[in-house]
Parts: C-alpha cells; structure tokens; sequence
C-alpha cells in the first residue's frame, strides 16, 4: 500500500512487481524549472567501502522527461544491480540496502517538496530472503528519516488489521511525541469485513484512536484494475468507490481521496516551514561560521609551488615579527601573547637570570663563609623547595656515584667504612633532599656533613625529545665545617718552603675547589634555557599555524 499512496501522491508509476518492492530508501526531490527534467542517482550510505561508493556515484540517469511504468521497473532494477540487492540465495550480497535511490523531478509545474519511501517494518524472517539483521537494519533506517524534526511520518495502515498491533505507530511516538507531525493513512478499505466498517469509520473521525492529525482513508487500484488498464483514471474509480459505498459516503470528504490528502499535506508541510523556518535559519547561520572557521584554518590555497613558497614566506615572516616582539618585551603587540603565556620569552629568561644569581650565591659555595648574612642565605637555601630534583630512592640503592658527590673526605675509604657497615638507608626530606638518616652504631661518618642535603639545579621540566641535550644533576650543600677551618685544613695539606706566606698555588687550588659548583649550576641555567625557547618555538608554530598537518 505504501508504494501505491506515494504513486498516488506523486504521480511517479511505482512499479508493482512484488521483486521489485522497496528495499532502500528512495528520496524523490520535486523542484520547479523552466524545462523538465528527470535525473537519478544513487547517495551510497557512509559506511560503504570505497570500492562501492565509486561504483554507484558512477551510475546515473538523466536527459529523462518522463518515464512509464516500465522505465521505472528497468531503472529499479539496474539499481538493485548496482547497489548488490536481491536474493541472497542466488549470490546477492544483501537483502537490503542503506544507499539512498534520489529521484530528482525539476518542471515548470512543479512544487519544492522532498519525499522519501522507506521500506516497510517486518518481524518474521523469510529463509534465503531475509535475514534477523534486516529486521533491524529497516527498522533503523525508518527512525532515522523519522527523527528529523522537519519530516511529516505517513504512518501508511490497511485498514482491514487492528491498529493496536502496528508497531509503527510506536515509532511515531518515540520521535513526535506531541503528534504534531504524524498523518495516519489507511488502505484497502474494500478489504474490511463486513460489519467491521464502523471500527474504521470511528477512526477516520477522530472517535477511537485519536491522533492530533487525525486519518486519512484512501483506496488504491487494485490488481485487476492495473491489468484492465493501465491508462486508467484512478481518481475516478477512488472517488466512485467513497461516494457509491454506503459505509464510506457519510466521511468527511477532507479525510478521504488521495487528492484530500494531498491538500492536507500542503497545509501540514506549510506549517511545519514557518514553524521551522528560525530554527532552519539559526542552523544555516550555525554551520556557516562552523565551515567558514574551517576554511579560514586552512589558510590560503596551496595548490602550486608558487603558492606554497608565498604561504610558508607568510608563515616565516609572521614568526619573525612575533619573536621580535617578544625579545623586546613587547607583549600587547599581539593577542597571541595573551593566549599564550608562554610566548613571553623575555620575561621568562629573565627570571630565570635571577634565580641563576640566586644560587650562585646560595648553592654555588663548597664552604660557607660563617657571616651573619652567610648564615641567614645558607639557612633560607636549606629550607627552600627545590622543584625537578631527579634523584630516586632506586636510583641510589648502596651508593653515591663520585661523579655525583663531591667531597674533600676520600670517596674510597668511605667505601670501605660502608663495606663494614650493616645498614645504609637513604631518605629524602620535606624538600626533596638527598640524605644519609642512620649508620650502624659506633661508626663514623665522614660524609654526615658534606653529603646531608642534595640541591637541584633545575626548575622547569624536561623534554622528553631533548634529552641529550640537557643538564640535570644535584649538588651537595654547603658542609657545616666553617671556611676558616676548611683554608687551614687545605693550607696544611699543601704548604711549601715558604715561610710566613702563602703560595699562590695554594689560592689557586683553593679557588678551584670553592667555585667547582658553578659549572653544574651553569649547565642547569643553560638547560632550563633550552627548555623555555624549545616551548616558545613549538607554541609560537602551534599558534600561527592554524592548521595542524
């Protein structure tokens, strides 16, 4: 009955070969041109393999004016062909299809107005035809042209079945729950036993089942009117059956006839565009900026070489421009600045200079000098945090590496004094500190002063594509031996013939050993550099290339 009602609204020849019925989605688009025009084509579903989708977007019909009966069931055939539809028994690849069939009908005459003939619901499988999944890959593809909020559902019924049993009805539920969308149709009135006709009656006026939109009632021709005559008029022979019927005279003639139903769609369709035409604008605006935005990261077209060369010279000079400003501190040039804080490189080395100076002074001495003001930074540097210390409880499991701890006490007779000792534990403080906690009892521990606190040299993150390239090893505090013990101990373990002076080899040495820090508290600066200009390169690209291939 479906295919019949849509003939009928529509004024296409369905074809009535039961092979042929629908087994896809058909979306017959009515346009109004000068000429007339008929093109058909195939919407392959997205799920189709590459393959398959080139195949049927290759298939098409066009130059058509109009076309019989006949033509059509040749046109549907050729596209059960293409799409692999048919029986499954003798090689088909499915039984149904998600590819759309697209009717497009363009004429002087004709209204803007979409259609589209889903296949109908089924529940029992019929062996080799069908299959479990087909029951629900229709059902599927019902609801999903259902959900469209735009759509009016024809909820197309034989009127000789009981209404409560068709699950379509359910479905309109589901996705129009108001009922503001959704037209019940009946068919076969001819079929309805005799004295069941007051039940369909009841319905087409609204008194059982009542829907917001109400029933239509529609006779199609039958098969014996399709074999007497294939010119004949079925308007006719539609209106002849409710007005010489007894039973169905007394309708409303609003509610019966295809051509009433017609009219009904027209008034439903004009309503639901001006009650939809905002929200439609609203999205129309919406997807507009969505793909314009997507234009706009494109960038420019790159197609040739020339192109290319003048996008990446844009690219090069926008960095350019960008880092000549951020050198010069000057961040309200650009919003990017604002974005991203991180492009403020100037800023960031800076600080980081004075925090390079900062422990020069506080973790650059091997021996503190025992001043007031010494005292009072060599404190505040024993209780400051110091973040990225890299040291792991696993990582020093029975000892320190020499190239790690620098003592002036000898790192092989602590060896050998450890090599006696029973237990050696390491813990680590409150400030990520690297500390000696206990030795056995009775054992001296030459290291309790040098090796108590290990201070970091680094405080931003590595990365991890750099490496090899960075810095990040401790330093030892300062030990509490004051330097004027310290210069005593190194002057009686390197003295000359001199007599009464120093030699300057002595103060040399003595320099060597006070400043040995540096380096490694250089190398941390050097590396924390490193890491703030390798970020401002990658964000800096991240920010003026929009588009991330």
């Amino acid at each position: 009955g479906k295919s019949s009602v849509l003939e009928g609204l529509t004024g296409l020849p369905f074809p009535r070969d039961s092979a042929l019925c629908t087994r896809f989605a058909t979306q017959i688009t009515f346009r109004r041109a000068l000429e007339s025009n008929i093109v058909v084509t195939i919407i392959p579903d997205k799920n189709t393999t590459n393959e398959d989708a080139t195949r049927m977007k290759a298939w098409r019909k066009e130059g058509l004016t109009t076309f019989d009966r006949e033509d059509f069931s040749k046109i549907l055939a050729e596209a059960h062909n293409v799409m692999g539809i048919g029986d499954v028994r003798s090689g088909a690849k499915r039984s149904f299809s998600d590819d759309v069939l697209k009717i497009e009908v363009a004429g002087p005459k004709e209204q803007h107005l979409s259609v589209v003939d889903v296949p109908g619901i089924f529940r029992k499988i019929t062996e080799g035809l069908t299959t479990q999944s087909d029951i629900a890959n229709v059902r599927a593809m019902a609801e999903r042209y259902m959900s469209n909020p735009r759509s009016v559902i024809l909820a197309v019924i034989p009127a000789n079945v009981d209404i409560a049993t068709q699950e379509i009805l359910e479905m309109a539920k589901v996705h129009d729950r108001e009922g503001r969308r959704t037209l019940g149709v009946l068919t076969k009135p001819d079929l309805v036993d005799r004295g069941a006709e007051d039940h369909v009656v009841n319905l087409v006026r609204g008194t059982n089942h009542k829907m917001k939109l109400g029933w239509c009632i529609v006779k199609n021709p039958g098969q014996q009117d399709l074999k007497r005559d294939d010119q004949f008029d079925r308007h006719a022979l539609e209106a002849a059956f409710f007005k010489n019927e007894t039973v169905w005279s007394k309708l409303d003639r609003t509610r019966v006839g295809i051509a009433s139903l017609r009219l009904r769609l027209v008034d439903l369709l004009t309503e639901i565009v001006r009650r939809e035409f905002g929200n439609v604008r609203a999205e129309v605006v919406e997807n507009l900026k969505a793909y314009e935005t997507r234009l706009k990261a494109l960038g420019p077209c790159r197609e040739t070489k020339d192109q290319q060369q003048k996008y990446l010279l844009d690219l090069a000079t926008r960095f350019q421009v960008i880092t000549t400003q951020a050198l010069e501190a000057n961040y309200g040039y650009d919003d990017i600045f604002d974005s991203r804080p991180s492009l403020r490189i100037a800023t960031a080395i800076v600080n980081r200079y004075d925090t390079f100076s900062e422990d020069v002074w506080q973790k650059g001495l091997t021996m503190a000098f025992k001043s007031k003001a010494t005292k009072k930074r060599s404190a505040d540097a024993m209780d400051t945090v110091t973040p990225n210390v890299n040291i792991q409880k696993s990582a020093l499991p029975n000892s320190i590496p020499p190239t790690t701890v620098q003592s002036p006490a000898s790192f092989t007779e602590w060896q050998d004094r450890k090599k006696k000792s029973k237990t050696t534990d390491f813990q680590f403080s409150k400030n990520m500190d690297c500390q000696f906690s206990k030795f056995e009892a009775g054992a001296p521990n030459p290291f309790a002063e040098p090796l108590k606190t290990m201070l970091a040299t680094r405080y931003h993150s590595t990365i991890d594509d750099l490496d090899d390239l960075l810095y990040d090893e401790p330093l030892p505090a300062c030990p509490k031996m004051g330097v004027m013990e310290w210069v005593e101990k190194e002057y009686k373990s390197a003295r000359g013939f001199e007599l009464g002076t120093i030699g300057t080899s002595l103060l040399q040495g003595m320099w060597k050993k006070q400043s040995s820090k540096w380096e490694n508290l250089a190398l941390g600066f050097t590396s924390d550099c490193i890491v703030l200009v390798h970020s401002y390169i990658r964000d800096l690209l991240e920010g003026i290339c929009e588009d991330n291939r």
